[in-house]
């Protein structure tokens, strides 16, 4: 999917720049074409100056997503998701980042779930990015813990793991 919205404006690399960012950040937009987080509108301004972009090439991007019926309900609907993530170092948290061969591969997140799980390891938070809308989808789990080393070898020897990132 991530593929056929971006195709659409595949004529304009800035108004895709606009596009990518509403998605990463799970901002919607409004019937007045407004981008909005939850009820809270997001400048213009402020995200054309995010991605170096001029302020009519967004009010020009969300004019499109609204003109366009699949577009329109995507974008009116998108939410973002507070994530703990940054918040783990101050928080005394371990972040997991796994990237995988090929995130549309089933069980992913059960198998991670079920090794963690089996090293009495409580998880806080997990998320996955959908490999329809990010380049390099990933499969973050925070955990309360340190990953013990025997975890963490199991865990890069599962078949579908390309890399592992711990912070």
């Amino acid at each position: 999917m991530f593929d056929e919205i971006m195709q659409k404006f595949e004529n304009s690399p800035s108004q895709q720049a606009v596009v990518r960012l509403l998605l990463e950040r799970g901002f919607s937009v409004n019937d007045d074409g407004r981008v909005v987080s939850g009820g809270i509108e997001i400048p213009n301004t402020g995200i054309a100056r995010e991605i170096d972009v001029d302020r009519r090439v967004v009010d020009a991007t969300t004019d499109e997503l609204l003109d366009d019926e699949t577009l329109r309900r995507i974008f009116q609907n998108i939410s973002a998701v507070p994530s703990l993530k940054d918040l783990a170092p101050v928080l005394d948290l371990t972040v997991l980042t796994v990237y995988v061969d090929d995130a549309s591969e089933s069980g992913i997140a059960a198998d991670m779930i079920d090794h963690i799980a089996s090293h009495d390891i409580s998880i806080r938070q997990l998320f996955t990015e959908d490999p329809e809308f990010a380049d390099m989808p990933s499969l973050t789990v925070i955990i309360d813990t340190q990953l013990p080393g025997e975890l963490l070898n199991e865990l890069q020897s599962l078949e579908f793991v390309r890399r592992i990132e711990i912070e």
